[in-house]
C-alpha cells in the first residue's frame, strides 16, 4: 500500500491539477505523475492518504484527463489537496 505524502499542482487550486505526487511504501519512497498513479491504480494498486482517525483511500475519478480524489465512508474528501507541497 502506498501512502501519498506530498503533491504538486500546475495551473490551479482544485484535484483536476494535481500533476505530481510522491509516496511512502514501507521503507520505499517515490514520485510520479498523475497519469502514472491513475494507471497504477486501474491496474490494483491501493493508495491512501494517513488521516486521524483512519487512512482514506484514493480513487480514479473517470473524467478526461483522469485525476485523484479520496473517498472516506463513501464521502469525496480533500485529504489529498491538504497535503504538503513540493
Amino acid at each position: 500500500m502506498r501512502y501519498i505524502t506530498q503533491i504538486r499542482l500546475e495551473g490551479g487550486a482544485l484535484h483536476e491539477h494535481i500533476a505530481r505526487l510522491r509516496w511512502k511504501e514501507g521503507n520505499e519512497v517515490g514520485e510520479g505523475s498523475r497519469l502514472e498513479l491513475v494507471q497504477w491504480l486501474k491496474a490494483g494498486g491501493d493508495a491512501r492518504v494517513q488521516t486521524w482517525p483512519r487512512d482514506v483511500k484514493v480513487e480514479v475519478v473517470d473524467a478526461r484527463p483522469p485525476y485523484l480524489r479520496t473517498k472516506a465512508n463513501g464521502i469525496l474528501t480533500d485529504n489529498l489537496l491538504e497535503l504538503p507541497r513540493f
